[in-house]
């Protein structure tokens, strides 16, 4: 295990109790760790990789951004995921995203069985895809995070798992 993997989980551990305490993941928090990345690369590795920790970051709130555009994520889901971005690089962040997106979308099914809210959400999905077949891709206010009533999922739980197990596999 290296530093790198320390700072992770330690960035990992305090976002996954705050956002399940509080449903957010304070700025001051992620801001600070993507910071703390970028002073961390360029000591340790100089400018090359203090760029390539600035890229990580970049990647890691791109890939994210759309869906809180559209109404389906908090901002402190993305920030995060830049925040790790910072941490392990714009290759490994991709990963990340993809795998915490696989966690998220089990864990969501998870959430919705043991709600009962399963075939509300698959509807919700439905309509947001004709929604988005008609008026073209844009939030639909029934289903985005605000005008939802269905359950919430504390997304830093996926982005750790997902993060975890690219780590895991590198």
């Amino acid at each position: 295990m290296t530093d790198l993997h320390i700072f992770v989980g330690a960035l990992l551990m305090l976002a996954c109790i705050s956002d399940l305490r509080t449903r957010r993941i304070p700025n001051v928090l992620t801001f600070s760790a993507a910071g703390c990345a970028l002073v961390f690369h360029l000591i340790t590795g100089g400018w090359n990789a203090a760029g390539w920790s600035l890229a990580g970051y970049i990647v890691g709130l791109l890939l994210f951004f759309p869906v809180f555009a559209l109404r389906g994520m908090g901002a402190g889901d993305v920030k995060l995921l830049a925040a790790v971005g910072a941490w392990i690089g714009p290759s490994q962040v991709a990963v990340a995203a993809l795998t915490s997106s696989i966690a998220g979308g089990i864990i969501a099914l998870v959430i919705a069985l043991g709600y009962g809210y399963l075939k509300t959400a698959l509807r919700n999905v439905w309509l947001l895809l004709a929604h988005w077949r008609v008026t073209g891709v844009r939030p639909l206010d029934a289903v985005s995070l605000q005008g939802s009533k269905g359950p919430r999922l504390a997304y830093a739980v996926p982005i750790a798992i997902g993060t975890v197990v690219t780590l895991w596999l590198k």
